[in-house]
């Protein structure tokens, strides 16, 4: 990975993105209506299709999942204060996402900035807003205990299916994070819980907790595996880039910890566009609706960014450990062929 070359194309890409930063209000509102009334206009139908057969309930249910996506990231662009210019309208808009995405609106977007100043540095606060990696020297010196708690929780039904669900419904309810610098949005995270317990209350009162369940829970099912598995895409690739903190460089986190997901023009829209992660952590203050259009304007992105495909995203699945040795993640099968007599001693 050459770094120096990085930073000399890139030497000016504070200059470079700056004409994308500024909020397009008639696209932010475009965003909010093609992504709230199919949302809303599925799950009436998905209310209705009870009656026919549930087993098209659920195929609705995952549909309806990828337009819950889209009002997440409006929540995301929300919280980096990108989605509109006006701080307040952002924070309304946010907050009303977060009680469709069960993802609390101030206390995530603290976190999440947290990870977007940290993304790709080892360093022992790490998991806060990501997925924990250990390099292969921290998981020889494991104890054997520790070696099978880290390999179940980096197991594929933990980190796609039993991880999702904990981190929507559990994870994101409790306030976790203990710097003290963090009480004002802990304290909103339990307003959030409030707003959101009394929103499905009278939603299940009204129309019937049975048929509520029915509806809502293949919906956040669906949302939680399709978000996890966004971000763990993003960051868990091969030839990604991760630096102990004394040696950490931002621009190259930025354009080679993050990847560029090359998606069919559809699944780009239905997930705003975060496949194009590397413009949006090189400056998170991009709204997800220019995102596309900064990458394509700015050829230096394919000299140098991670590219890859949904066959090619399928591969990081395996990807456990950080060699530094060889600057890339490797999956538990090669470090046993590396290092054979350390299995799970």
């Amino acid at each position: 990975m050459n770094i120096e070359e990085i930073k000399s194309d890139f030497k000016n890409w504070q200059k470079m993105v700056r004409q994308y930063i500024k909020p397009n209000k008639t696209l932010a509102i475009s965003q909010i209506i093609t992504s709230f009334l199919p949302f809303l206009g599925l799950w009436i139908l998905m209310y209705f299709s009870l009656s026919w057969s549930y087993w098209l309930t659920i195929g609705l249910g995952f549909l309806n999942a990828f337009f819950l996506v889209r009002i997440f990231i409006i929540q995301h662009d929300c919280g980096h204060q990108s989605f509109f210019s006006n701080k307040k309208v952002n924070n309304l808009i946010g907050r009303i996402c977060s009680v469709f995405s069960l993802i609390p609106y101030s206390y995530w977007a603290k976190s999440h900035s947290y990870h977007h100043a940290h993304t790709g540095m080892l360093h022992e606060h790490r998991d806060i807003g990501d997925i924990r990696t250990l390099t292969v020297e921290e998981y020889k010196g494991l104890s054997k205990f520790e070696k099978i708690r880290y390999r179940a929780y980096r197991s594929l039904p933990v980190m796609f299916i039993i991880g999702p669900l904990y981190y929507i419904l559990i994870h994101n309810r409790l306030p976790l994070i203990r710097f003290k610098s963090w009480k004002k949005v802990r304290f909103s995270l339990i307003w959030n819980n409030l707003l959101v317990v009394s929103v499905y209350c009278l939603v299940g009162f009204l129309i019937g907790w049975e048929k509520f369940i029915k509806v809502q829970v293949p919906i956040t099912v669906f949302f939680a595996m399709v978000a996890i598995w966004f971000f763990y895409v993003q960051h868990q690739h091969e030839q990604s880039y991760k630096a102990w903190k004394d040696k950490w460089d931002y621009l190259t986190s930025a354009i080679k910890g993050s990847t560029y997901y090359k998606l069919p023009r559809i699944l780009h829209w239905l997930t705003g566009n975060i496949g194009f992660h590397h413009v949006h952590h090189l400056n998170s203050l991009i709204p997800n609706y220019n995102l596309r259009k900064c990458h394509k304007d700015n050829p230096m992105f394919e000299k140098h960014v991670v590219k890859i495909g949904i066959r090619e995203s399928l591969k990081t699945i395996t990807n456990k450990l950080w060699d530094e040795a060889n600057e890339k993640m490797i999956s538990f099968r090669e470090f046993n062929r590396m290092y054979g007599n350390l299995r799970l001693t």
